[in-house]
């Protein structure tokens, strides 16, 4: 392949929304600019439903892996320019197959042709190039219209003409912030990481929500927090909020209550009351969570539907029907899961009972509470005393290592 002069950018689902669709395009190319403001040289040109990076230069490689950061897109191509002219992209485009490694032995010439003005059709234009093209192979290349080792495509647009051959898949989706905002329960484990990058495909600003229980977890529990939701503001044009909310006072007195089978879910439904009122003072109208079905005792469905009880945001749970495997392998994918498996507790993992409940009385959680007069104000004390964090990617971390 050629060194690529530009990128086209296709647009994925946000261009089915209607009169919807200039707000979701608007914050695409805000995250699209966010991301070329390292590369000067680079240009952008929209046209519906496409975005051109013009390279100008810039490298390719560190522009694509970018994009792949991206949400909102639906495929991307490298590409080489031509002028409006027949000969120049005659030209282009034998040296575009010229190039192409590993040599095809089959082709075919696609072409589109959105600039009506220019002279002949587009199976006329797809004839003319595509002979020029063999005539320059001196018998190495044959045509093959229907399953050729190298479809050239020609895009013929108002101002120039794009050559390009590959359509990479993008991350789909919605861009960050499209679609709200949430907040994500953030615990240092595999799942919670896994459902923030599944929330901000699907267009959420999110602002994560973590629980410590300092001294009983170390500092280092906390900075695996903060480096998983490092690895997830690579997917924001700015930054992520991290609440840091200290449950030292709640989980001990609830440990001292005797109760102890229903210690986990009391402990999750005061987590989900604090973190509601967190929501509440950002403007968030969501909550989200790791919850995968069945996976632990607390996520049985009873279990999900009595710690859920009297929470009026709605509680979204993306990895709710995956298994371990697939949200593991998803962990792997976007880079959190060698964090998300280093060796430092965080609260849930602390008074685990030896037989938690799984299928625990509303009535009876509800009655417990009501005995815990302590609650409520410890609770509060919670939210007040919460710090947040604001992390971006490029940060540096606040240990140099983690042993």
């Amino acid at each position: 392949m050629q060194h690529p002069e530009a990128i086209i950018v296709r647009l994925g689902e946000l261009t089915l929304k209607g009169r919807n669709r200039r707000r979701f395009e608007r914050r695409m190319m805000e995250q699209i600019a966010n991301l070329i403001q390292h590369y000067p040289k680079a240009t952008l040109r929209e046209e519906f439903g496409r975005v051109y990076i013009i390279l100008n230069g810039e490298p390719y490689a560190e522009l694509a892996a970018g994009l792949n950061r991206v949400f909102g897109l639906s495929s991307y191509s490298p590409a080489v320019k031509a002028r409006l002219d027949l000969e120049d992209i005659r030209r282009r485009a034998i040296e575009w197959v010229r190039g192409a490694e590993p040599a095809p032995r089959t082709f075919k010439v696609s072409v589109k042709r959105a600039n009506k003005a220019f002279p002949h059709n587009s199976h006329e234009l797809a004839h003319l190039i595509g002979g020029a093209i063999l005539r320059q192979a001196e018998g190495t290349l044959q045509v093959d219209v229907h399953q050729p080792e190298l479809e050239l495509r020609i895009d013929i647009r108002q101002h120039e003409v794009y050559l390009f051959s590959e359509i990479l898949p993008g991350t789909g989706g919605y861009p960050v912030g499209s679609n709200g905002k949430a907040l994500l329960m953030l615990s240092g484990g595999i799942d919670s990481p896994v459902a923030g990058w599944h929330s901000m495909r699907r267009g959420l600003e999110i602002e994560g929500v973590h629980f410590h229980s300092y001294p009983y977890t170390s500092e280092r529990a906390q900075q695996k927090v903060i480096d998983l939701t490092r690895k997830l503001a690579r997917y924001t044009p700015d930054r992520i909020v991290l609440h840091m909310v200290p449950f030292t006072e709640i989980q001990t007195r609830l440990n001292q209550s005797n109760c102890e089978n229903l210690l986990i879910t009391l402990m999750r439904r005061s987590m989900l009351r604090i973190a509601e009122q967190l929501a509440s003072g950002r403007k968030a109208n969501a909550l989200v969570t790791g919850e995968s079905l069945g996976q632990v005792a607390s996520q049985t469905l009873t279990s999900m539907q009595v710690i859920g009880d009297g929470i009026r945001l709605p509680i979204l749970r993306p990895l709710v029907m995956m298994d371990k495997q697939e949200i593991i392998g998803q962990a792997q994918a976007i880079d959190t899961y060698d964090i998300s498996i280093l060796p430092y507790e965080d609260c849930c993992t602390l008074f685990v009972p030896k037989s938690p409940a799984t299928n625990p009385n509303l009535k009876v959680v509800e009655r417990m509470e009501k005995s815990f007069f302590f609650l409520p104000e410890l609770e509060q004390q919670a939210v007040e005393q919460t710090e947040a964090l604001y992390i971006r990617e490029q940060e540096e971390d606040k240990f140099d290592e983690y042993f």
